[in-house]
């Protein structure tokens, strides 16, 4: 193994739906809970995370699925926000390790409000970045394309100049990690954020 390809939600930052949907509801969003408690990533969350939405656009959205909202561009950022939980300081302790001996890349179906979020907030502790901790960041909205197409993964590869072969890839759904399995890579299925620090 020479390459890991690391997923964000899930296994590097913590996920609350329920603190999520209780955020949408208090800013007059209740509609929008739905999607969230449901995971669905269609309609407007899926229009954000291929990027065929910017930010303003998908606040639109909001106010329009949801009569009678008058929240903010800024309120609805924060309710959506309010699903990541942050990422404790030993995941982050553990990818500096790793990253002194592999090559590291983050590959996630994300939006700009999430890694906005986790760019500025997250990754910072201790005066680092993301580029301390990673190679290359590949976000779906930048791609313009999601997890588990095959496609996504194949041009991360193509990109990176890695072998599927020698890299590995950590997600926590069984549909993405297969997807990565059917191109030879190497994939570690994760139920709990925590559980990839104790198997590398």
């Amino acid at each position: 193994m020479r390459n890991i390809i690391f997923d964000f939600g899930g296994v590097l930052v913590g996920l609350d739906r329920r603190r999520c949907i209780d955020a949408f509801v208090r800013i007059g969003a209740g509609a929008i809970a739905g999607y969230v408690d449901e995971c669905r990533q269609e309609d407007l969350f899926h229009d954000l995370e291929v990027g065929d939405a910017d930010v303003s656009q998908f606040c639109d959205a909001v106010r329009r699925a949801c009569p009678g909202c008058t929240a903010t561009d800024d309120d609805i950022c924060g309710a959506w926000n309010a699903l990541l939980t942050g990422i404790p300081r030993r995941r982050l302790d553990k990818l500096a390790e790793l990253k002194r001996a592999y090559r590291l890349v983050l590959l996630s179906n994300t939006n700009p409000i999430h890694w906005r979020k986790a760019a500025d907030d997250y990754f910072t502790q201790g005066g680092l970045t993301v580029g301390d901790y990673f190679e290359k960041t590949y976000l779906s909205y930048e791609m313009h394309m999601l997890k588990p197409g095959e496609a996504i993964f194949r041009k991360v590869l193509d990109d990176s100049g890695m072998a599927a072969g020698e890299t590995v890839f950590i997600d926590d759904s069984a549909a993405n990690c297969a997807a990565a399995g059917r191109l030879g890579i190497k994939t570690v299925h994760v139920t709990e954020a925590d559980e990839w620090i104790g198997r590398l």
